[in-house]
């Protein structure tokens, strides 16, 4: 498969581009963030994601979607970290639709997310740092379950219509839909490094029924799995976006900012860094769509190259932030310059679904070493 979008796709880059940096640009995030906005994001927005398609982008056309794949939705999810446009198309249209698809909630839940209806949150993680371990129980309680235990950094979480919720029962694991009103769950809301809006939600003995089920009971991780390789990759996708921005930015300063009556962007050393960064930014980008395409042509490989791409983006985009800030000087720290807000995305999205170092070693554990 070519490394390369094809016309379709690049149409569809060259719409969202124009869409999302229009309505959602940086300055978008800046004020939603002093505005100390209780959503996270703007519901209007949302809806307009709606109007413009892509909410339905990888739903299957006989259930109002495009029927598209990871590659089209990637192409959205690069463009929303280009602008840092706080959305909760990751966890929902993209996410949420990948655990949801074949499963009986699809019917019930894919017309609402097409329609900007409806905001999914992934109750995944219980600890400071991604493991893909699951301890939260599931215990049977006559004809349903009954749900105990504690999730972190469950984005959207407070404002949701749906969690989808990973939990330990007797034989294995189970995904949960679960409604986020349900009696004795609570969501307690924290503003992260990069402004966005993550909950630590407790579950205290909450009551769920058989139909709460997503797939089967202690096959979950097969659902799971779906939704963390769809994660993963769109996290990544937007990962190039956020380094692609934060290089463009940096990019655009060296042609501009002068010293000893030259621009910086003149000087040898500062050439050398650039067209080092942007062959890094390359490689990550090449990654991503390779994951992208195995997982849309159902490839056993898809979970491992889900893994290179999410290590390999938090790499470059690292780089990309930090030479950002580098290059720009002391202003690059200031709240000023938006160069910052490219940092804090990168450090938040470079932690979600897995950072570098766990792909690192789940990648050689799985290759015996």
């Amino acid at each position: 498969m070519p490394l390369y979008l094809n016309d379709e796709q690049a149409m569809l880059r060259d719409t969202a581009r124009d869409f999302v940096g229009t309505e959602a640009p940086v300055g978008h995030l800046r004020a939603l963030r002093d505005a100390k906005d209780p959503t996270g994001f703007s519901r209007d927005l949302w809806r307009q994601f709606a109007e413009m398609g892509f909410t339905g982008i990888v739903v299957p056309e006989d259930q109002g979607g495009l029927g598209l794949g990871h590659v089209e939705a990637g192409v959205v999810m690069e463009e929303i970290g280009r602008n840092l446009s706080p959305s909760p198309f990751l966890t929902t249209a993209v996410a949420a639709v990948a655990g949801l698809k074949s499963t009986a909630h699809a019917d019930t839940w894919f017309p609402r997310i097409v329609a900007g209806d409806a905001v999914i949150a992934l109750a995944i993680d219980e600890s400071a740092k991604h493991t893909g371990r699951v301890e939260m129980t599931a215990e049977r309680s006559g004809n349903g379950f009954r749900l105990t235990g504690t999730k972190r950094f469950v984005h959207h979480a407070h404002v949701a219509d749906l969690i989808l919720v990973a939990a330990r029962t007797e034989n294995g694991e189970t995904v949960f839909a679960v409604d986020p009103k349900a009696a004795g769950l609570a969501a307690d809301p924290r503003r992260l490094a990069d402004a966005s809006l993550a909950s630590e939600v407790r579950f205290d003995g909450v009551a769920v029924d058989a139909d709460a089920v997503v797939g089967e009971v202690d096959g979950g991780r097969a659902v799971l799995n779906r939704i963390l390789g769809a994660a993963r990759t769109a996290a990544a996708a937007e990962l190039v976006g956020v380094g692609a921005g934060a290089m463009d930015m940096t990019t655009a300063y060296l042609k501009e900012r002068k010293q000893f009556g030259q621009v910086i962007g003149s000087f040898q050393a500062l050439q050398h860094r650039a067209a080092h960064l942007y062959s890094e930014m390359e490689v990550a980008r090449a990654a991503v769509l390779k994951a992208q395409q195995l997982l849309d042509a159902g490839d056993p490989r898809a979970a491992e190259a889900t893994m290179v791409a999410k290590a390999m983006t938090g790499l470059a985009t690292t780089l990309s932030v930090q030479e950002g800030i580098q290059m720009h000087g002391g202003i690059g720290m200031t709240d000023d310059y938006d160069i910052g807000f490219y940092m804090k995305r990168a450090r938040v999205l470079a932690e979600m679904f897995g950072d570098a170092g766990h792909h690192a070693d789940a990648l050689a554990r799985a290759n015996g070493y």
